[in-house]
C-alpha cells in the first residue's frame, strides 16, 4: 500500500461530520420524519457519529439503523467465495420516512444501487438521500450524493481509504496509489 497523501486527519474528520450533520438537519427541517441508515462497515460508524452530532445540535434523535448489503451486491459471487454476511439492524418502519443512507466512499455507484434494492425490500420510504464522507468520482451508474464530506478526484490507479477509530484504530482518509498491471 503506497500512501500518496493523508487527506483528512482526526480534527478534519470531526469538522466534516459536524458540517454533514448541520446540512442534513437543514435540508430535512429537523428530525421529525428523519431516519439515518449506515451501510456496513465504515458507513455504519460515520452514520453513528452523524447521529450523535445531530442529537447534540438539535436536542432530538432521528431514527437510526444499520444496513448490510452483502447479498444484494452484483459482484459478491465473483469476488467472494464465501460472503461475510452481517446483520441488518433497522428496528423501525421505513415506510414514509425520509431516509439518509450513509456510506464512506462513493465510487462507481454499485454499492449504493445495492443498498437501494435492500431498502426497497424493507418498505417504501418517502425519500432516500445519500450522504458520503468521500466522493471520488468514476461513476458507472447515474447516482449522486446529496451530502458530501469531501470531493477527492482520483485517477483509475488511485484509491481512497477511509479509516475509522471504531474499526481501524485511527480517524483518517488516505489517497493510495494502487499498482498498475
Amino acid at each position: 500500500m503506497n500512501i500518496k497523501a493523508k487527506i483528512v486527519d482526526p480534527k478534519g474528520m470531526n469538522r466534516t461530520i459536524t458540517r454533514l450533520a448541520h446540512e442534513i438537519l437543514e435540508r430535512n427541517k429537523g428530525t421529525q420524519n428523519l431516519a439515518l441508515i449506515g451501510m456496513r462497515t465504515r458507513g455504519e460508524f460515520i452514520c453513528k457519529r452523524i447521529f450523535d452530532k445531530i442529537k447534540e445540535i438539535d436536542n432530538s434523535e432521528p431514527a437510526y439503523g444499520v444496513l448490510d448489503i452483502t447479498l444484494y451486491r452484483d459482484d459478491f459471487r465473483k469476488r467472494l467465495k464465501q460472503p461475510e454476511v452481517s446483520v441488518t439492524n433497522i428496528t423501525f418502519d421505513i415506510n414514509e420516512k425520509d431516509i439518509v443512507l450513509v456510506d464512506d466512499v462513493l465510487y462507481t455507484g454499485r454499492t449504493v444501487r445495492s443498498a437501494l434494492d435492500a431498502l426497497m425490500d424493507l418498505g417504501r420510504p418517502s425519500t432516500i438521500q445519500l450522504c458520503v464522507l468521500v466522493d471520488r468520482g468514476h461513476r458507472e451508474l447515474p447516482i449522486r450524493a446529496d451530502f458530501i464530506g469531501k470531493n477527492i478526484p482520483t485517477s483509475i490507479n488511485e484509491e481512497v481509504k477511509v479509516k475509522m477509530k471504531e474499526f481501524d484504530d485511527e480517524d483518517a482518509v488516505y489517497l493510495i496509489e494502487t499498482p498498475t498491471d
